[in-house]
C-alpha cells in the first residue's frame, strides 16, 4: 500500500517525531474526516507499506533523520513558491531556510525524489503574471540542478479558500490568464530543462508542453522502488486527479503553515487547539482515544507489489 504523508497536513514540518515514532511502533491511528468516531489502524510495517509519498514546505526537521527510513522508497512533494508572509503566513524564509533544504534533501537522497511544486498560482495586485514570471525564473534558476519536474496549478476558489482569503484582492482568472501563464511558465521551465505538469486541472495545456500530473505517481513508484506493482486511480481524489490509491495519514486543520489558500485548514482556531493537543508519543495525529466513543477498526492492507517472479528488481550502482 502507498503511504500519503500527507495532503491534509505537513508532516515532515511540524510532526517529523511523531511519524518516526509510528513508524518505530509500526502502527498509527486515522479518524474518518467524515466520522471522527470511526477510527482506523493503520500498519507501517514494510511489509505492506510498498512506499511514502511526503507532501511539505519545509522538510528541514525531518532531514538528518531519513536513514530511519531505509526499510521504505518515498520521495516528497516539496512546495516552494513566491509568496510572502501575506500569503503564507508562517513558512520561513524561502532564501535563509526552504531553498537551502531544498538543496540540502535533493543531495542526501537524489534529485529524482524531490518534486518541486510551484502551487497555487493565483493573482491579485501585488501577485500579478509578471510576477510569477520574473520568481518563477529566479526559482527555476535555483532548483534546476535538484530536481527534474514542477508541478504548478490554479487557485480553485472553494468557499472556504474565499473565506481565507477575504482581504487578499484575489483577482478571478480571466479568459485567457491560464492559457497565458502556462504558456509563459512552460517556456521558463523548458529553459532549465524542467518537466512541467499541473495538478488536477481540467484546462488542457499539451500545447505548451504542459501534462497532467500524477502527484502519487506509480512512474515514479516503480521508477524508485525498482518493483512493479498493481495500483489504481484514487477515487476518493477528484476525477481530474491522476493519483493512484493512497492512504492519507494527516488530519485536517493540523497545518501550523498558515497558508491562506489551503483548503485544508478551515478553521485556524481549531488549528490552534488541534496542534495543541498533538503528542508525539500518541498513536494519533492529535487528541487521545475515547474508549467509549471511538470504533477502531484495522485497515486491511497488503503489499501491492506483483509476485516476485513478475519483478525484475533494478540494479543500482
Amino acid at each position: 500500500m502507498i503511504i500519503s504523508a500527507s495532503r491534509r497536513t505537513d508532516i515532515p514540518a511540524f510532526y517529523s517525531d511523531w511519524f518516526f515514532n509510528r513508524i518505530n511502533e509500526g502502527f498509527l491511528y486515522v479518524r474518518n474526516p467524515m466520522n471522527i468516531y470511526q477510527v482506523s489502524k493503520i500498519k507501517l510495517t514494510p511489509d505492506v507499506v510498498d512506499f511514502i509519498v511526503f507532501w511539505t514546505k519545509n522538510p528541514t526537521p525531518m532531514i538528518d533523520r531519513l536513514d530511519e527510513l531505509k526499510d521504505y522508497p518515498y520521495y516528497f512533494q516539496f512546495t516552494v513558491t513566491s509568496y510572502s508572509q501575506d500569503i503564507e503566513t508562517n513558512v520561513p524564509s524561502k532564501s535563509k531556510v526552504i531553498i537551502p533544504a531544498f538543496k540540502k534533501l535533493s543531495d542526501k537522497i537524489g534529485k529524482d525524489k524531490v518534486v518541486w511544486r510551484y502551487d497555487p498560482i493565483l493573482l491579485n495586485p501585488k501577485y500579478t503574471k509578471e510576477y510569477h514570471y520574473e520568481n518563477f525564473e529566479k526559482l527555476a534558476k535555483i532548483l534546476s540542478d535538484y530536481t527534474e519536474k514542477c508541478t504548478i496549478s490554479f487557485l480553485d476558489f472553494y468557499a472556504k479558500t474565499e473565506r481565507n482569503m477575504r482581504g487578499d484582492s484575489i483577482i478571478p482568472f480571466a479568459n485567457n490568464d491560464i492559457d497565458e501563464i502556462a504558456k509563459n511558465i512552460s517556456d521558463i521551465a523548458k529553459s532549465y530543462n524542467l518537466k512541467i505538469d499541473t495538478c488536477a486541472e481540467t484546462v488542457d495545456l499539451d500545447k505548451y508542453g504542459i501534462a497532467h500530473a500524477h502527484c502519487i505517481d506509480a512512474d515514479l513508484i516503480k521508477k524508485i522502488s525498482g518493483y512493479k506493482f498493481k495500483l489504481s486511480k484514487d477515487k476518493n481524489q477528484r476525477k481530474e486527479c491522476g493519483c493512484v490509491e493512497s492512504i492519507d495519514i494527516g488530519a485536517y486543520n493540523t497545518c501550523q503553515n498558515g497558508c491562506k489558500y489551503c483548503y485544508a485548514n478551515y478553521n485556524q482556531s481549531k488549528v490552534k487547539t488541534n496542534s495543541s493537543s498533538h503528542n508525539p508519543n500518541s498513536p494519533f495525529l492529535y487528541g487521545d482515544l475515547n474508549s467509549e466513543k471511538d470504533k477502531v477498526t484495522e485497515r486491511k492492507m497488503k503489499s501491492l507489489k506483483i509476485p516476485n517472479e513478475q519483478n525484475q528488481l533494478k540494479l543500482r550502482f
